[in-house]
């Protein structure tokens, strides 16, 4: 932006430059063209190479001015489309990390049934196991106090 100040700048200048000297500059002079000679201004001559060249610098700026945001548009739609790929693939890992997870969780339902229903068994199996002991005990017991009803008060073990 500052070069483009500057040239503005120097052009107001040569104009000014220019306007104040206009009387020279549109007094005619013999110019040599290299194969012939031609009468014309000679400020003129340069004034309008100056302008010529001042917009030829013109054109030549809007065109790289013109090529570099082409350019940034271009970046700016491949980040887009990195962009959203970016996003695909994060969903992607976040749907697979979930599918992971759930399968997980189910395994390990599964396997806490599985310990849950053995534990199960394993109580069932002690309580049958104490369950018969007690009876067996009971039975012994009652075994016992039958002997001793029949025996009779007074013939008891210690008698």
């Amino acid at each position: 932006m500052g070069r483009t100040w500057f040239v503005l700048l120097v052009l107001a200048l040569v104009g000014l430059f220019a306007a104040l000297n206009w009387g020279e500059f549109t007094r005619p002079a013999s110019l040599s063209l290299g194969l012939t000679r031609v009468e014309a201004p000679l400020g003129v001559v340069l004034l309008g190479l100056i302008v010529f060249l001042s917009l030829l610098y013109l054109v030549f700026t809007i065109g790289l001015e013109t090529a570099a945001l082409l350019e940034v548009k271009r970046y700016a739609r491949e980040m887009l489309q990195y962009k959203k790929l970016a996003e695909e693939a994060e969903e992607s890992r976040y749907t697979e990390l979930r599918k992971f997870l759930e399968a997980e969780l189910k395994r390990l339902e599964e396997a806490e049934k599985a310990e849950i229903a053995a534990l199960a068994a394993r109580v069932e199996e002690v309580l049958e196991k104490h369950g018969n002991t007690l009876a067996a005990y009971i039975g012994e017991l009652e075994d016992t106090l039958l002997r001793l009803l029949k025996k009779g008060p007074g013939e008891g073990p210690g008698a």
